[in-house]
């Protein structure tokens, strides 16, 4: 049963309505690529999160999130829906990983490159943060246009 009072805000705003599968469908993906952008920034300007985060290193918080949003992105896609349970989870996680672990050396190979400026370095991480995200959902949306229906 919805929250009362919720339903009329996620209309209004355009989102989805709070159900089980919206919610690890839509809304964690959604959680992903928030905490993946984040992930970016701390990599390619870790004093910028130290700053926000002084008492703890939040980069394996980010990091799990980010696997568990994309993991969850990749399971629901319809290119894995004609799969078993178990082979939909090995292969998302798989993707997850190697998409957000891929990213995390990109940017560690790109801090190498970009000179030390804090504002320079938080724009690269965040502009090659998202043409990653834009690059791996045309390649997922094309895989899944393969799918005969």
């Amino acid at each position: 049963m919805p929250c009362p009072g919720i339903k009329p805000l996620t209309g209004k705003l355009g989102l989805k309505p709070l159900t089980c599968q919206n919610i690890l469908f839509y809304y964690a993906p959604i959680q992903g690529v928030v905490s993946y952008t984040s992930l970016s920034i701390n990599v390619m300007n870790p004093s910028l999160i130290l700053r926000l985060f002084p008492r703890r290193d939040i980069t394996n918080i980010l990091l799990v999130n980010t696997l568990v949003g994309s993991g969850l992105y990749l399971y629901n896609r319809p290119h894995l829906s004609a799969l078993d349970k178990k082979e939909r989870i090995v292969y998302s996680t798989f993707g997850a990983v190697t998409f957000s672990l891929g990213s995390v050396l990109i940017w560690a190979i790109l801090r190498s490159v970009v000179p030390e400026n804090v504002p320079l370095c938080t724009i690269c991480g965040i502009g090659s943060g998202l043409a990653m995200i834009k690059l791996g959902r045309g390649y997922v949306d094309h895989v899944d246009s393969l799918v005969k229906k």
